[in-house]
């Protein structure tokens, strides 16, 4: 039987009882595919650091590049803090060590749960945003400085724009409309900048409009960041592929979200070359850790992400037969309420969408 090695990094608050879920997924699945995914959990997390005052032990980054892939739970605990005051995030360091340059969120409504928008049209939203993860102003972290003291005293924080990073999750997302194209979609690429204030914005712009040259096939345009925020939320079901810069991603990627109900069902994944990790994009929500009612399917569609991107690495298209299972038993599940999660208003329980998920397997 193929097998297929597998980091595991739960991390911390409900990241633990996310992965728990859709590790019980993967096993149910591996008899159905004729797979077999060897899962090995490594540690890492803002209580590890807490703990030992390394959030990202050598051993678990030497882990993650070894694997076929990496699945992360959530990292990340408020009261936990580096030296400079800010959260201890180990995520960002795999992002930056392993070169994991595109942040793939994807978002769509699911049948059976409900939304905040009411035309009836928001039950069409299914888009996908692609985010630059290695630069923009993401790149300052650590790097940012304090000058003068005093009242005169100011902080900066430097925006980083490459010709190369830039072209690269460009045509990242292009290629996934094409991809998106072929499934009967729209094929259309937005790029998200502020190339009316910036010139690192207008730069990316260049860039962007330079690379979709390459791909005739795709529909293009540009948006401003803050009307696009206005129109996720008017009009979020004209969008397919949105592709932005590191920061305005970080921030679109939670509305997007919004837009079908919450984090809980926000999958994601950050993909270089040679490396994915593939997660939920909510954090550990210290406030209901340990209470079993965390919301696991983003963390089971992260899962679903991961057999989809190792089905094309692997050339091993059972691979995304399985991912279209697990995500086949998730719309089950909901359009036939026999689950509905706290963070939708119901009672289900982490235990109870798990199960549910296994059932229609």
């Amino acid at each position: 039987m193929t097998s297929y090695d597998i980091a595991v990094l739960p991390g911390d608050g409900i990241g633990i009882e996310v992965m728990n879920a859709a590790l019980e997924v993967l096993r149910a699945l591996e008899p159905r595919i004729g797979r077999k995914f060897t899962t090995t959990v490594h540690p890492a997390g803002a209580q590890l650091y807490a703990e030992t005052g390394t959030a990202l032990p050598d051993s678990t980054l030497s882990a993650c590049r070894k694997a076929h892939a990496i699945l992360f739970g959530a990292m990340g605990l408020p009261h936990v803090r580096a030296k400079d005051g800010t959260e201890v995030i180990p995520q960002l360091d795999i992002r930056f060590a392993l070169d994991l340059y595109a942040g793939v969120r994807p978002i769509r409504t699911w049948q059976g749960l409900p939304v905040p928008l009411r035309d009836p049209r928001a039950a069409e939203i299914d888009l996908v945003l692609v985010r630059e993860s290695t630069e923009g102003l993401f790149f300052a972290r650590g790097r940012g400085t304090i000058e003068g003291s005093g009242g005169d005293s100011y902080a900066l924080d430097t925006m980083k724009i490459t010709h190369k990073g830039t072209a690269r999750v460009c045509d990242f997302a292009l290629r996934l409309a094409e991809q998106r194209k072929a499934t009967g979609k729209r094929g259309h690429v937005t790029n998200v900048d502020k190339a009316n204030v910036f010139t690192s914005m207008a730069y990316w712009r260049d860039i962007f409009v330079e690379r979709a040259k390459e791909f005739p096939a795709i529909t293009t345009e540009n948006a401003y960041v803050d009307a696009m925020a206005l129109n996720l939320v008017m009009k979020p079901w004209q969008y397919d592929v949105l592709v932005t810069e590191n920061m305005f991603g970080d921030i679109l990627s939670d509305l997007i979200a919004a837009l079908v109900g919450g984090m809980g069902m926000a999958p994601s994944a950050d993909i270089g070359d040679e490396h994915a990790v593939f997660q939920p994009a909510h954090g550990t929500a210290p406030d209901i850790a340990g209470r079993g009612i965390a919301n696991p399917s983003a963390m089971i569609l992260s899962a679903a992400m991961m057999l989809d991107w190792l089905a094309v690495r692997h050339d091993d298209p059972t691979l995304a037969d399985g991912a279209r299972a697990i995500e086949s038993a998730l719309q089950k599940s909901f359009a036939q309420k026999e689950v509905m999660p706290f963070d939708f208003g119901g009672s289900s329980t982490t235990t109870d969408i798990a199960n549910a998920v296994l059932r229609n397997l």
